[in-house]
């Protein structure tokens, strides 16, 4: 799972800002989230334009794609340019990473749920409707976003457990979702997958979730979003999944512009039926493939 290429995206930001549509966003902030041992992991907050002293708005927090070794939290930028140019908050978190820390992806989860609190201990001061938080993340970072949702357990020693680490909705991006014998990750989780495999973990009461997936990705195969689809339909809970013809990993990135405005597009539409946005969305798709 390669991470997005810094040089290829501040090429693209240039074209992306005009993409906008003459939307604008406001302030971006940085907050430390978290200080383990010698680590400050951070996330940058996009605001919309409009925000002021006492809103309360939905917040999409996104993580970082990498197969939990690498990548960075420019890999949403631009997603979290566009969410805030529509009038709620965007979030970009920092998390825990083999090639950086020596980590696993259970501290990488454990980072993921750190956020997500701290999102909620500190909503009167960033503005946030903290029962209206979404997770987002493609392939790794699709993990993260979705353990946060479905996963229990795999929480910070010492932080306010009291305050709850559950996100609100899912959006995810070839997510890695399925941790079990024969799915990726499973070399590195091993028997331990039930403790941290989203899909393993589906209950009544799932917050909802929209999934992309390409039909050609070699590390993850459609039956594998099928079956996670058929398991939240089991429940009760929705999951809207699309899947692109002939599409591999990563084809949601902002370097595809294509798949990049169709997946914009779809999850505007998901969060307007979830009534976290309103109005019709600010980007235009090229396809009409699902």
């Amino acid at each position: 799972m390669k991470s997005f290429s810094f040089l290829a995206l501040c090429f693209l930001l240039l074209w992306g800002n005009a993409c906008l549509q003459g939307q604008t966003e406001g302030q971006i902030i940085t907050k430390s989230f978290k200080v383990i041992d010698t680590i400050d992991l951070k996330m940058d907050i996009h605001y919309p334009a409009e925000f002021k002293k006492g809103d309360q708005l939905p917040v999409i927090i996104f993580f970082f794609g990498g197969g939990w070794k690498g990548g960075t939290i420019e890999q949403f930028r631009p997603h979290a340019q566009y969410f805030a140019s529509r009038g709620i908050i965007a979030a970009l978190a920092d998390y825990r990473v083999e090639s950086r820390h020596g980590t696993t992806p259970f501290e990488s989860v454990k980072d993921a749920k750190s956020a997500i609190r701290f999102l909620r201990i500190h909503q009167e001061e960033l503005g946030i409707d903290s029962d209206k938080i979404i997770a987002a993340g493609g392939s790794a970072g699709g993990h993260l976003a979705a353990a946060t949702a479905l996963v229990p357990g795999l929480e910070e020693e010492g932080e306010k457990l009291e305050i709850s680490s559950q996100s609100n909705a899912m959006v995810l991006f070839n997510p890695v979702y399925n941790n079990g014998p024969g799915q990726y990750g499973y070399d590195r989780i091993g028997e331990r997958y039930p403790e941290i495999s989203p899909r393993h973990n589906i209950r009544k009461g799932a917050p909802p979730a929209i999934v992309f997936f390409g039909t050609e990705d070699p590390l993850l195969s459609p039956e594998t979003a099928m079956d996670f689809d058929a398991a939240m339909e089991a429940v009760g809970s929705q999951c809207e999944t699309f899947l692109y013809e002939g599409q591999k990993h990563g084809f949601f990135n902002f370097a595809k512009p294509k798949y990049y405005k169709e997946t914009v597009y779809q999850t505007d539409r998901f969060l307007q039926k979830l009534g976290y946005l309103s109005g019709e969305p600010a980007i235009k798709r090229e396809t009409e493939n699902k």
